[in-house]
């Protein structure tokens, strides 16, 4: 699901190059037709989703062959995720759009790849509970959690003493407030490691990728708040370290691409040969060890506040956390709002909100909730 986006793009060529491994039983995109075509005519999956009538009978159209199913919207997606046979289910696509066909595909007990931080944020206690309760299994794949899950690996439950997550700060980190407070919107668009699409980017850019990141963490691993810390490392080298409460570190190092932890998720519990070379790691023992880190500032950078908060108020706290982000990063994306203005108006979701049990139901109500108090805080006044 989101095969056409930046994730979903990387995946396919993972999956191409391991031809002889793989086999893709569904691809789902939103609105991109022309690329969900070309994948398509490639892959062959027999079922296929876009998100309206309209894209996927212009998708039929432009087949050479006849899929057993084209759909769309959310019945869509739970058509190609759990209804397709897959052993995998790569959700890639942003925001909740895939919310009922991630939970429908854990019901049955599938094995469920997240590159959806949204998912996990807004709906990660409904969504782990009821991966208990069926047996699935849910594989991070973003790279800092695909780093914590490949050093505790093999670990003792409850050997987990903290972890840290390193950013590469975005392509904002060395700027003033002042600065940042005029930012553009090319300017917070362009990261200087990381090939994303615009929304993680702009996350980069603020630092909220990371504050969702550490809602992800506490979801994954069943860390509290306190084990989760933060730093900055611009190299992009170090994804993550765990510490063991025997004050033992493990990190993962790898070059910045993300077709490793997409390949490790793919293919868990072993490895693919040859998604990377290991030189921008290991080209040399110097090389390896000439490595820089920094706290974060949190006063030029306050997401990663307003996402600890979030994490501590729990409940549905971090879904309207996610939600009023994602509208405010759309606003300033679109010119109507100044940069400093996306951590503002979520923090005002924040404030205004009265937490709930996080059930599915009232997840998709606050993610309701919270778009529409950004636009009010952001509509003309009459």
């Amino acid at each position: 699901m989101g095969s056409t986006g930046s994730v979903g793009r990387q995946a396919l060529d993972v999956i191409a190059a391991h031809s002889e491994r793989f086999t893709v039983c569904g691809l789902a995109a939103n609105t991109n037709v022309r690329l969900l075509a070309a994948q398509a005519e490639q892959f062959r999956p027999a079922r296929l989703s876009l998100g309206n009538p309209q894209a996927a009978a212009e998708l039929a159209r432009m087949l050479g062959y006849k899929p057993d199913v084209i759909a769309y919207g959310s019945d869509g997606l739970r058509e190609i995720a759990a209804n397709s046979g897959a052993d995998v289910v790569l959700a890639a696509s942003d925001g909740m759009a895939a919310l009922e066909a991630v939970f429908e595909s854990v019901s049955r007990g599938m094995t469920v790849a997240v590159a959806n931080k949204e998912l996990i944020v807004a709906a990660g206690e409904p969504l782990f509970l009821q991966a208990r309760r069926s047996g699935a299994r849910l594989l991070p794949v973003d790279s800092e959690h695909s780093a914590i899950f490949q050093c505790v690996a093999g670990e003792r439950a409850g050997a987990i003493s903290r972890v840290v997550l390193t950013a590469s700060g975005g392509p904002l980190w060395e700027k003033s407030a002042r600065e940042l407070a005029d930012a553009t919107p090319a300017q917070a668009l362009r990261h200087p490691v990381w090939a994303m699409g615009p929304k993680n980017t702009l996350d980069s850019a603020t630092l909220m990728n990371k504050g969702l990141e550490v809602i992800e963490a506490s979801r994954f691993f069943g860390l509290a708040p306190s084990q989760i810390e933060v730093v900055i490392h611009r190299q992009s080298i170090v994804h993550a370290f765990v510490v063991f409460v025997d004050g033992t570190v493990k990190a993962q190092l790898a070059e910045p691409d993300m077709r490793l932890p997409i390949g490790y998720a793919l293919s868990f519990p072993e490895r693919l040969d040859g998604v990377g070379s290991g030189k921008a790691v290991v080209p040399g023992l110097h090389s390896a060890c000439d490595l820089h880190f920094e706290p974060v500032d949190e006063e030029r950078f306050p997401a990663l506040r307003l996402a600890y908060a979030a994490l501590e108020g729990g409940g549905t706290y971090p879904a309207v956390l996610s939600a009023a982000n994602e509208e405010a990063g759309r606003a300033f994306l679109g010119g109507k709002v100044k940069f400093s203005d996306i951590a503002r108006l979520t923090q005002r979701a924040l404030d205004a909100h009265e937490g709930q049990t996080a059930t599915l139901d009232a997840v998709r109500a606050a993610d309701r909730w919270a778009r529409g108090s950004v636009h009010s805080a952001i509509a003309p006044k009459k």
